[in-house]
């Protein structure tokens, strides 16, 4: 236990800093106190009350600015002592407050702040005094950052606290059940079933169908249908954050899933089920048999095993020479075991060299083993319903599946010139599909007016603050060939003396800055560089939330699904998956390729990247 993750408390604050629920954990307090051995430092604090604490999360946000603070240290407003201090981002999520006791600031920390929709969760789980003084001292060094290779940075003291991991589980898992977002991870089939209609017919009664839906654990135990689960919420109460907070269903999951502060099972379904149903004798496993925590039920009804693989592009495309293209692929490896008993399931991974895994996790039912060159075995005891068996980063083997470049000049105040080049699928072949593929061009603080121009393939819409460019339409897929796709044109904006932008910038701006800028506005110098910072005038200022500031430059954004196979090259062989005890039980396996933050930079305007540092 002293190496996993235990938690001394949880608390959750509502937006007017008042604490709404807490809940703290004996067991795991009496391990920290025993833990100082007679220390009486000023660092070392017991757990506060609901009101000491809310005093220092409040004390905390006017001494950093905000509740997750500023994160990098600043002239004049970091003193020492403080998060900000350490000069670090991390300490916008990991944080720690001072608990005035008998006229003493105590350090409490660390304190994992995860904000979800009007409420605050903190996380507190237990780590060893030493780490704690380690911080300490960390926040008072006057040199700053977490430069590389620095042995006694914040990096190097988290890595040694896996609690810190679990306690990040733990806070968004509380956030999902506050804001109703219990979502159980996608997996689908493939839309040509091997079976035909009989297929169709038998997925269909389980909740299964060829449409990339979520699919909603098949089990007798299940709440009933238009039964209210305990957590979830409506989308209009989401909308609008007017959901009060269910406290029962907190404390039923926390002391299930948590029991003495230690975590277990964080899987919300089950924990339900198990209050709303409990256990009957036709659920007692085979007497030869461990039943593992995760699956709390025995599945019983038609067999079957379904994977499938998920994964989201992101991308920074530049089309210069001084700056690299940057792409990379976030996956999961979804899973739906519907099988009877407690069978172990066994599979060869492929493609694991080819996609250069830079970062691999498996669920804890999973035990993980090297086959050959670019394979690894996986052998698991699926848990209930629908989970996720991976996650990885990967690099994307095929190359980027849209590529070219995006051009924006202003030739006037109110008019600019755009011209995209695109190449579509280059290298793919099939059964790759590209399903849709659309270009936004977003110009949030300037309204269109009218637009000129017509693109070699696709349809063009416009709103007052964005232009789509739908060059592969939904229904017609691009398979087996790669195109290449040009949209010059045009865009007229309002003038923009009637659509300035306030901003947190200007506020205390004097009279002097102001008639600086209206001889500024009336010179007749129209050049680029002067008509690119008119555009970008009154900013707001950067959030690290949003370190590049988008608004801040001229970019479009590429979105696209892919089905077919993953751009990583990792696969699964269903006929290689076997099951024991051995058991009839068809296997699929699907893929789902969707984009992120794909991103067309302005070639000719000023872009962000990240520096490489040069050895």
């Amino acid at each position: 236990m002293a190496g996993g993750c235990s938690i001394r408390a949880i608390w959750i604050l509502n937006n007017l800093d008042a604490v709404v629920f807490s809940r703290r954990f004996p067991v795991v307090e009496k391990r920290w106190r025993a833990a100082l051995n007679f220390e009486s430092d000023e660092l070392f604090t017991s757990i506060p009350n609901d009101s000491e604490l809310a005093d220092a999360f409040m004390d905390r946000k006017q001494r950093e600015g905000s509740a997750r603070g500023f994160g990098v240290r600043r002239t004049h407003q970091s003193s020492p002592g403080s998060d900000s201090w350490i000069d670090d981002p991390i300490t916008r999520h990991i944080v720690s407050l001072y608990i005035t006791k008998e006229e003493q600031k105590n350090l409490l920390w660390p304190l994992i702040l995860h904000i979800r929709g009007l409420f605050t969760i903190l996380v507190l789980p237990f780590v060893e005094p030493k780490h704690l003084k380690a911080y300490a001292s960390l926040c008072k060094r006057p040199d700053c950052g977490s430069a590389l290779g620095l042995d006694h940075g914040l990096s190097s003291l988290l890595i040694q606290l896996p609690s810190i991991t679990g306690a990040f589980m733990i806070a968004h898992a509380i956030g999902d059940i506050i804001t109703g977002d219990v979502v159980e991870p996608e997996v689908i089939v493939s839309s040509a079933p091997s079976v035909g209609g009989l297929f169709d017919s038998l997925t269909g009664s389980i909740g299964i169908s060829s449409r990339p839906k979520p699919v909603a654990p098949s089990v007798a135990s299940s709440a009933p249908l238009g039964a209210a689960v305990p957590g979830l919420a409506t989308a209009d109460s989401q909308k609008f954050g007017s959901r009060p907070l269910d406290k029962d269903a907190l404390r039923t999951f926390i002391s299930s899933s948590m029991p003495f502060g230690t975590p277990l099972d964080l899987n919300y379904s089950n924990i339900f089920n198990i209050k709303a149903n409990g256990f009957s004798a036709s659920d007692l496993p085979p007497a030869d048999q461990k039943q593992p925590a995760w699956k709390p039920y025995l599945y019983k009804g038609k067999q079957r095993v379904l994977f499938t693989i998920h994964e989201t592009v992101h991308a920074a495309l530049y089309d210069r020479d001084e700056i690299p293209d940057i792409i990379s692929i976030s996956g999961q490896l979804n899973c739906r075991a519907d099988l009877e008993g407690l069978p172990d399931v066994s599979l060869p991974l492929s493609g694991v060299n080819t996609a250069n895994l830079e970062v691999s996790s498996y669920h804890p039912c999973a035990q993980v083993s090297d086959q050959g060159l670019d394979k690894q075995g996986v052998m698991f005891s699926p848990p209930l319903g629908n989970f996720v068996l991976m996650r990885y980063q990967a690099t994307c083997a095929l190359g980027p599946p849209v590529s070219g470049f995006y051009q924006l000049s202003m030739v006037s105040e109110d008019k600019g010139a755009f011209l995209f080049k695109l190449r579509l699928m280059e290298g793919y072949k099939a059964p790759l599909t590209m399903e849709f593929c659309s270009v936004i061009m977003p110009f949030p603080r300037r309204r269109i007016v009218s637009l000129d121009g017509t693109p070699s393939v696709g349809t063009v819409s416009t709103s007052d603050h964005s232009v789509e460019w739908k060059i592969v339409p939904s229904g017609r897929g691009l398979s087996g060939k790669s195109i290449e796709v040009t949209f010059p044109g045009t865009v007229k904006f309002a003038p923009w003396q009637n659509q300035r932008v306030p901003s947190s910038r200007s506020i205390g701006a004097t009279a002097d800055e102001d008639s600086d800028n209206e001889a500024e506005n009336a010179s007749n110098m129209v050049n680029e560089e002067h008509l690119m910072e008119k555009m970008n005038k009154d900013l707001p200022p950067v959030d690290l939330e949003e370190p590049f500031c988008w608004q801040a430059y001229n970019y479009a954004k590429v979105c696209f699904k892919i089905v077919g196979a993953s751009l990583s090259r990792i696969a699964i062989d269903p006929k290689s998956v076997s099951i024991y005890p051995a058991v009839k039980a068809p296997v699929e396996f699907a893929t789902q390729v969707t984009s992120g933050d794909y991103i067309l930079w302005n070639t000719l305007g000023k872009c962000p990247h990240v520096a490489t540092v040069k050895t």
